[in-house]
């Protein structure tokens, strides 16, 4: 099967790469979207490469790169009543979410930027850029993740 390529943000407040390269392997929990769970249920696979996007932080951008390591499985803490991200119509026997694990990879030197990925001609199709698109997980092109990576060497 062939890698895919994905851009997966989250505030640097909620989890931000500094704290997936200390703990270097973690489950990424809380997806709320359906359009994202489907991706992470149906389309996300171990060995994906992912580019780390920090959301919500001034610069937004891409700050280093993951890779997924276990495929989609149901997020557990859409069942427990303590978790923030509990679901009261989720339930082991019938799952409404699901996420996968992603290790560490590389922290970029300098972050790739909003700003610099808007002014590249090369990733004006990127579905970062596309009006109205606020997905958390996103697919991206080998090409878009290639440009993305040489820009934060």
């Amino acid at each position: 099967m062939a890698k895919k390529y994905w851009l997966f943000k989250s505030e640097p407040e909620a989890y931000s790469i500094d704290n997936l390269a200390k703990e270097r392997k973690v489950f990424w929990d809380g997806v709320r979207n359906y359009q994202a769970r489907n991706f992470l249920r149906d389309e996300i696979k171990s060995g994906d490469q992912v580019l780390f996007y920090h959301s919500n932080t001034e610069p937004t951008g891409v700050f280093g790169i993951c890779e997924v390591v276990k495929d989609g499985y149901p997020d557990h803490t859409a069942f427990d009543p303590e978790s923030h991200h509990f679901d009261p119509k989720s339930n082991p026997q019938n799952p409404a979410w699901f996420m996968v694990d992603i290790k560490f990879v590389k922290k970029f030197s300098k972050p790739v930027t909003l700003d610099e990925i808007k002014s590249n001609a090369k990733l004006q199709n990127m579905k970062l850029l596309q009006r109205g698109s606020r997905l958390s997980i996103q697919p991206v092109t080998k090409e878009e993740f290639n440009v993305i990576v040489t820009s934060g060497k």
